[in-house]
């Protein structure tokens, strides 16, 4: 393997591993979505709402 191919697969791994690296910094130190923690907070949703039957 000559000089320029060593030089070039080194400086391509550096890249592949910084950019990976940066990415999964930027992942875990995102911070947490709000979600609903409960059924009930989803109350007023209309589509969540139970559905009665009315023919008796």
């Amino acid at each position: 393997m000559n000089t320029s191919a060593l030089v070039v697969m080194l400086g391509t791994m550096l890249l592949v591993t910084g950019i990976t690296i940066y990415f999964f910094v930027r992942v875990l130190s995102a911070p947490p979505k709000p979600e609903p923690d409960s059924y009930l907070d989803n109350d007023d949703d209309p589509d969540r709402q139970v559905k009665r039957r009315t023919d008796t």
